[in-house]
């Protein structure tokens, strides 16, 4: 019977090859839009101290070259401070930012300061640079180009504060232009961040994390960037602060996962982070992810499993998982139990994050029948269809990692139906959404393929009347149609 069916259904396009063929094609689509949503952005860092309180001016050109004197020649080094201090709370607007790289000599004054041997005069210097580099124009952080090469250099000191700012800075500044880019790359950015990995301060780690992330966005990152973060140790330094356990921080995870997520998306070499272990990293911070939800502790959870979730779903996509065994490196029953336990907790909490969630439940049954039985002896069928009213998207997700349990072959389909697949399919059948319609479509193909007695339920079920409503829509009109005929003649 099956192999009638399939020899009816395959001259108007809709075998079971021609079915995943078809929705490997869409999920294609849906993974490069993914690898091309960036997260560019510029953080700031500023003391808690009391002159933060004062009013802010904007400062002239006079107002500007006085301070910089001060702080060049001032008699006093509590004098040369303050004066930076009060240039550097003036540097907090636009006006004055322009008017300061407007400014013949004062960039190489400033520069002049942070070179100093003076720590304080340093770090004031230091904190200038800083709210330019925050600027929200172009022109004025390029204007700190000068400073980079120093920037760098500071990144071996001693001073964690100093380390800190220096990092949030460059952070900054990579993301204003290939130009600073192109400065920073021979000055030596790669080495110089593989090394402030090795850190033991959390702080310095989290500002690390963001000034990579940033680095990695850039459109010239596969070719100029990533090769050489791959060619460091860089990679097995961030999975390492990705393993679970008590050292565990979640700033700085959250960081590293991103920065991961740029890595993986680039698609440079991918096999080398499976190699190094990633998959089995992250599928063991998934588990913990999930015990945390079991254990209450959900505060800023969606910021670290939203990375995982990305960085999973396109490690999964891989050739080269087979080939180095990838998949042996994710414990079946306990990822999928734990992706279970995030999606319930993000349906109530965060629903947005559900298609992610399902992305990544998509790309681990598409290929392989073991997650496909977890999903089964787990009794997680209906808690799926749960999912279906959310949203089209989700709705769309859900459907299709039902389609890869069902091409898995008539055995699979067994545990389908009978049971509560057939009327949900129903409901969605009265949806106006033509990709929500056509993929409960290609599910109820696949379930009249492998089990042909599904098809006389969906005849008693009023399935004709459902199908009759999309007779007249020009992309479903055809796989409307051969349903028709399969459900009255097979």
């Amino acid at each position: 019977m099956w192999n009638r069916l399939q020899g009816r259904l395959r001259p108007v396009g809709c075998g079971v090859e021609e079915l995943r063929c078809r929705r490997r094609e869409r999920e294609a689509a849906l993974r490069k839009a993914r690898r091309e949503q960036q997260l560019v952005s510029k953080r700031l860092v500023r003391d808690n101290a009391p002159e933060e309180a004062e009013v802010d001016l904007i400062l002239g050109e006079a107002e500007i070259q006085q301070f910089l004197r001060l702080a060049q020649r001032g008699t006093e080094e509590k004098e040369r401070e303050r004066a930076l201090v009060s240039l550097r709370r003036g540097l907090q607007h636009l006006e004055t930012q322009q008017t300061f790289i407007r400014l013949e000599g004062s960039m190489r004054t400033l520069v002049g300061l942070l070179t100093s041997n003076q720590a304080l005069l340093q770090l004031e210097a230091a904190r200038c640079l800083h709210e330019l580099s925050h600027s929200e124009q172009s022109a004025v952080a390029e204007a700190c180009l000068p400073a980079t090469s120093y920037l760098l250099t500071y990144l071996s000191g001693h001073s964690s504060d100093f380390i800190e700012l220096c990092l949030y800075t460059l952070g900054n500044l990579i993301v204003e232009s290939e130009a600073v880019r192109s400065q920073l790359l021979p000055q030596g950015i790669v080495p110089a961040l593989a090394a402030c990995i090795q850190s033991s301060h959390l702080t310095v780690l989290e500002a690390l994390g963001y000034a990579l992330s940033q680095l990695l966005q850039a459109k010239e990152a596969p070719e100029k960037i990533i090769p050489s973060v791959l060619g460091s140790t860089l990679p097995q330094h961030m999975l390492r602060l990705l393993q679970p356990g008590p050292k565990l921080n979640p700033g700085v995870a959250v960081e590293f996962a991103w920065c991961l997520h740029y890595i993986i998306c680039s698609q440079v070499n991918n096999a080398l982070l499976i190699t190094h272990g990633a998959l089995s990293t992250l599928g063991l911070l998934l588990l913990d992810l999930a015990g945390a939800v079991q254990r209450s502790e959900d505060a800023g959870l969606e910021l670290l499993v939203c990375p995982v979730f990305r960085c999973l779903s396109n490690l999964l996509t891989e050739t080269a998982v087979e080939a180095v065994g990838g998949q042996m490196q994710l414990r079946d029953e306990r990822v999928v139990a734990a992706l279970f336990i995030l999606l319930q907790f993000f349906l109530q909490k965060q629903p947005s994050l559900l298609p992610e969630g399902l992305w990544l439940l998509n790309n681990l049954t598409a290929n392989s029948p073991s997650f496909c039985t977890s999903l089964l002896s787990l009794d997680l069928i209906e808690p799926l269809l749960q999912l279906l009213p959310v949203s089209n998207v989700v709705s769309v997700l859900v459907l299709t990692v039902l389609c890869n349990v069902a091409e898995k072959g008539p055995a699979y389909c067994e545990h389908l139906w009978p049971g509560p697949l057939l009327p949900s399919l129903l409901d969605m059948l009265a949806f106006s959404d033509t990709d929500v319609i056509g993929q409960s479509l290609e599910l109820l193909q696949l379930l009249f393929l492998y089990r042909p007695e599904a098809a006389q339920a969906f005849l008693q079920q009023s399935g004709l009347q459902a199908l009759e409503r999309h007779e007249e829509e020009a992309q479903l009109q055809e796989r409307v149609h051969a349903l028709q005929r399969t459900a009255l003649h097979g």
